[in-house]
């Protein structure tokens, strides 16, 4: 077992290697004046950066990103539902929800993604969807932020260990601010709440304590490698910072629904197991 996990771990950091070498090559081949490639898929035209290898235009015909959360998550949605999409990234699921919703808004820390982000909601006409620059986090404060290459989307606060993972593609490291959402937003009660942050979670959940009691679900990404080295909490405590509120817990990846006294052993048993999740579903 333990070759097993040494055996793919060289092959996941190979293909990361040979991602990053093919990033290069595309921005050397295009030139630094080019800001951005364009992708046609099922929900709208994206403007994607030159070196990300992982949302970016694809031999063969269109592609749809995240075309299974979306649906899950406009279950929760009406035509007076204002939504928040904490990690929005450049949009790919932020502006096929608004279409949704009455309003929508968007936090992207990376200033990097957050200029594509601007740009895809120009493409797309999603006039109710406001973006914010910042990091969300527990308090007010300035953080370091990793700006990943050949997957933007996996860009993320300094993680407390620094494991090879996180810096095969050379990352830029910025420094961003940050602040709660309870604050940033207050005022604004949200149906639904959608969560990719990398590692994040655990600290914007701690400030939007207000939002969470009042939104109707919650969508959030669970990585046992963002919980023990970039957040170094456990997922009892991941759990906790949900609140209270939220009764069912259904896991996607599982296919299995949980009520609220069995979420800890649920995440707990995931954790051990290093079995992730890319949108957890808290519910009502």
């Amino acid at each position: 077992m333990k070759l097993e996990g040494t055996v793919k771990r060289l092959r996941r950091a190979l293909r990361a290697r040979q991602r990053a070498l093919q990033g290069r090559h595309r921005r050397r081949m295009l030139g630094d004046h080019v800001v951005a490639v364009l992708m046609r898929t099922g929900n709208g035209v994206y403007a994607v950066d030159v070196e990300d290898d992982i949302v970016r235009p694809r031999p063969g015909g269109h592609r749809t990103h995240g075309e299974e959360e979306i649906a899950r998550a406009a279950a929760f949605l009406d035509d007076q539902a204002n939504v928040l999409v904490v990690g929005a990234h450049i949009g790919t699921i932020a502006i096929p929800l608004a279409r949704r919703c009455k309003a929508l808004w968007a936090i992207e820390p990376n200033p990097n993604t957050f200029e594509l982000l601007n740009y895809n909601i120009a493409l797309n006409h999603a006039g109710n969807v406001t973006p914010l620059n910042f990091a969300a986090s527990d308090r007010d404060e300035e953080i370091e932020f990793v700006a990943s290459r050949t997957n933007s989307g996996g860009s993320k606060r300094m993680p407390k260990v620094r494991a090879p993972i996180y810096f095969r593609d050379h990352p830029q490291v910025l420094r961003v601010p940050a602040q709660p959402l309870d604050r940033a937003l207050e005022g604004i009660d949200f149906s639904l709440v959608f969560m990719d942050c990398e590692g994040s979670e655990y600290l914007a959940l701690k400030g939007m304590t207000r939002i969470l009691a009042g939104a109707r679900a919650l969508f959030v990404e669970f990585l046992p490698h963002h919980l023990k080295n970039v957040a170094d909490v456990a997922p009892e405590e991941f759990v906790d910072a949900v609140g209270p509120g939220f009764t069912k817990l259904h896991v996607p990846s599982k296919n299995i629904t949980v009520a609220r006294d069995s979420f800890k052993a649920t995440l707990r048993a995931m954790y051990d197991a290093d079995e992730g999740d890319a949108g957890l579903v808290f519910s009502r």
